[in-house]
């Protein structure tokens, strides 16, 4: 695990990337790859790489040529069928000089061009020069696990692991945020690549690869999900189903276990996934075994009775970190700047603080059960879609929707606790039953209400534009023709994996602290057995995940399984009430620092910020409001950091106050 950089010339004879140039990118990616540092330069081309020894320590290093020197790449990720594909090479003549999955894709490029990523199974961001083509290729996995940033500037491609990246290697790069980034951000929770929140920087598409050559562009998708009709959907019992996913699961484990040459140890949450996941991960090592997991001084977010239950059935070494209001409040910037992109909760500072841990504790690698959720129906959203599908048939129906009643218990203001309500707000729109997008729809509608706090110059900019409308055009043209739990699950996929718990949650609070995670849910395998099978196997009725549980009968304990879904949660705008976080909050949700980025209405979010003073334990925040305090704070400190922020600022640096990230205090900027 690694990150890259890079600045290519779209033009013959421009002058090429300066050395001090790629090493200024290389330093803004230190911490994803503290163990060593690279560049390649030639007359068209600058590569730049910090690596993170995983796989061949030895003899890993980066960028990595051929031996004609006419091919380089730098490489981001794991490769985990890489031993099979060396077996595949070697057998038609190629020779390896390491062990390491790099040069299997540099191979695998030599032999197969660019269709050589439709044979991976792992998670990369690549970017390869091709001098005797003069051809440059960039490739990102199926769903995004590991980031790729692409901006044009002054006749030159910029490419990195981060857009903090970007901006160190071209100052005069423009820093400003996208309006329609913030837009969707403030809709589907994250903006919906190709587009990010900073205007002009795009990202790679999941699953695509495209190359740059003789001054065209070219895109190819070398993966897109595909759910088979039904005539082409697992033909098996639920019985058969459970074991083969059982099965896709134990090698998707043991590879990712394996084929790393340092410890790899597991996230233990408490429910079903990281669960299964940790124990299976049990299984392949013969030695000690650690997992990880938070605590929450916040009972109404704490697992600790299911986590120690889990870590003693399996024998591992297990650590526990407890977690305060007050700690994420203090992370909360931090996690920010590495996230790059504005949040509507704080999930992510938790599992920042969690990775600290586990790089404390000498380890680079663990694995987690995200991806479950999206690959097996787990989320109350499915369930939630289902029962409202139900309703719809049948309108004028009294019983159906109380149904809605067994949704989100977990939540302390659930949105059905009161039926009244309830009903008229997921009877909204119920005649839509067959459009795309109406499982999603009360989410959307809910977020998209965060955004009366925009500014009256960003709602003019969003004039005439709609988010939602815009990701239904993009559809793929077999959308209409999946069952619609399927078409679910890929709008589920789309947006807030591949955007929100993939990055935000998963690669960049994990490579804040040098740490890599794997994502067994997300092999190659395993998500297309997944996606063959029957709706009614994942969700039955409305148990969610059925075939995961009864493939997990013989592993866990049974309280496990019985348990209700609770979804990862942390505690939200009550942080930043804390004593240790007002000051700097409340300078930077001031009249004066809301002018200055211009993005929200000074009135409004006076308001919110009152009304989250005067709440307590006793009133607690509705959900839009505790989003939209989050959103603005989120909001406001991206703009502080990465768009006005000192150009010799680092993410990396200790920070103790909030003017410790920003150019200078927000009182006296001009």
């Amino acid at each position: 695990m690694c990150g890259i950089a890079g600045v290519f010339a779209l033009e013959e004879g421009l002058a090429p990337p300066s050395i001090e140039q790629l090493n200024r990118m290389a330093s803004a990616l230190h911490h994803r790859g503290p163990d060593a540092s690279g560049i390649f330069r030639d007359t068209r081309v600058g590569l730049a790489h910090t690596r993170l020894a995983i796989v061949d320590p030895e003899r890993g290093q980066q960028p990595l040529g051929n031996v004609e020197g006419t091919v380089w790449l730098v490489f981001n990720g794991e490769i985990f069928n890489h031993v099979e594909l060396r077996e595949e090479l070697e057998a038609q003549g190629h020779t390896f000089r390491t062990r390491c999955d790099t040069e299997v894709v540099l191979q695998a490029y030599e032999r197969w061009g660019p269709e050589a990523f439709e044979r991976f199974d792992g998670q990369w961001a690549v970017a390869l020069w091709d001098s005797r083509e003069r051809r440059l290729v960039v490739s990102r996995d199926p769903l995004g696990i590991r980031p790729l940033y692409l901006c044009v500037h002054g006749h030159h491609l910029y490419l990195a692991s981060e857009v903090k990246a970007l901006f160190a290697g071209e100052p005069s790069l423009p820093r400003e945020l996208d309006p329609v980034g913030l837009d969707e951000t403030f809709t589907f929770w994250t903006a919906v690549a190709p587009r990010t929140v900073f205007r002009g920087v795009t990202e790679l598409e999941p699953g695509h690869t495209r190359l740059y050559q003789a001054g065209q562009v070219r895109e190819l998708c070398h993966w897109r999900p595909r759910f088979p009709p039904e005539v082409e959907q697992f033909q098996g019992s639920v019985a058969e189903a459970a074991e083969a996913v059982g099965q896709a699961l134990r090698n998707a484990v043991r590879l990712q276990v394996t084929r790393a040459d340092v410890p790899v140890g597991s996230y233990l949450s408490g429910g079903l996934d990281s669960s299964l996941v940790a124990a299976l991960g049990r299984q392949m090592v013969a030695g000690r075994f650690h997992t990880f997991s938070l605590r929450f001084t916040d009972a109404e977010y704490d697992e600790t009775e299911y986590q120690r239950m889990v870590a003693r059935r399996i024998g591992s070494e297990h650590q526990e970190l407890l977690v305060s209001r007050s700690d994420i409040a203090q992370a909360f910037p931090r996690v920010i700047a590495h996230a790059e992109r504005p949040l509507l909760r704080t999930a992510p500072v938790p599992l920042y603080l969690l990775s600290g841990l586990v790089r404390d504790s000498g380890l680079k690698v663990v694995l987690t059960g995200e991806g479950a959720d999206e690959v097996f129906a787990g989320y109350d959203l499915f369930r939630e879609a289902k029962v409202r599908r139900f309703w719809a048939r049948q309108p004028d129906s009294t019983l159906r929707p109380r149904l809605l009643a067994r949704l989100y218990p977990y939540l302390t203001r659930s949105p059905v606790s009161e039926r009244a309500m309830a009903q008229r707000f997921f009877g909204r729109n119920l005649a839509r039953w067959r459009e795309p997008g109406f499982s999603h729809e009360p989410r959307w509608h809910t977020t998209s209400a965060l955004k009366r706090l925009f500014s009256a110059s960003l709602r003019e900019a969003l004039q005439g534009l709609d988010a939602i409308e815009r990701l239904r055009s993009s559809l793929p043209a077999e959308f209409h023709r999946w069952q619609p739990l399927s078409q679910d699950q890929y709008l589920e996929m789309r947006t807030l994996l591949s955007g929100y718990l993939l990055a935000a949650q998963g690669d960049r609070v994990l490579m804040a602290h040098s740490v890599e995670g794997r994502f067994p849910f997300l092999d190659a395998s395993v998500m297309a057995l997944a996606a063959s099978l029957p709706p009614s196997f994942k969700l039955r009725g409305l148990d969610e995940k059925h075939v995961l549980k009864r493939a997990s009968r013989e592993l866990l304990p049974p309280a496990i399984l019985r348990r209700k879904k609770q979804p990862y949660r942390a505690p939200d705008a009550m942080c930043f009430v804390e004593p240790s976080a007002r000051e700097w909050v409340e300078e930077l949700l001031s009249e004066h620092a809301l002018t200055d980025s211009g993005l929200f209405e000074p009135r409004a979010v006076e308001q919110l910020w009152r009304k989250c003073l005067a709440q307590g334990d006793q009133r607690p925040l509705s959900n839009a409001d505790n989003m939209a305090l989050v959103g603005v704070v989120s909001t406001q400190l991206l703009h502080f950091q990465l768009v006005r922020r000192a150009p010799e600022w680092s993410p990396t640096q200790s920070t103790d106050s909030l003017t410790d990230l920003l150019p200078h205090p927000l009182r006296a900027l001009p």
